[in-house]
């Protein structure tokens, strides 16, 4: 199997949790407005709408390799920031696994950062393949 394309299907497998989580957010921002304030941050329905939009749009990105490494950089950060203040609980093992499961995911977004997208993306298209390969 090419590189490329092993590449375009660990785009797909980190890209659909962000995109299939976004759009749950957006029929639930109650929800994730409550869970949001009950960590102690403010505008609890101003940042679940922005999380519902901002994992559907750059999980798209990552998707369809558009703006990689800068997609991929921010959904690092958005895992770790996520994963350290929602699920960092030592005491809970549950909450530990997904705080792991974070960082963890994290990680391989920092390799699709360094890797970039591969030819088979957007960002090869406009820039040419040889630039990614």
């Amino acid at each position: 199997m090419s590189n490329n394309l092993i590449l375009l299907v660990g785009r797909l497998l980190l890209s659909i949790m962000f995109i299939l989580s976004g759009l749950q957010k957006f029929g639930g921002i109650e929800g994730t407005a409550g869970y949001i304030s009950s960590v102690g941050l403010p505008a609890g329905t101003a940042l679940a709408w922005l999380a519902a939009l901002f994992e559907t749009l750059i999980g798209i990105a990552i998707l369809v390799g558009f703006q990689t490494r800068a997609a991929a950089l921010l959904l690092a950060a958005f895992c770790v920031f996520t994963g350290l203040v929602f699920h960092y609980a030592p005491a809970d093992q549950m909450q530990m696994i997904m705080f792991m499961k974070n960082v963890t995911i994290a990680g391989g977004l920092l390799a699709l950062f360094v890797a970039g997208p591969g030819a088979l993306s957007v960002d090869a298209r406009r820039g040419g393949a040889a630039a990614y390969a």
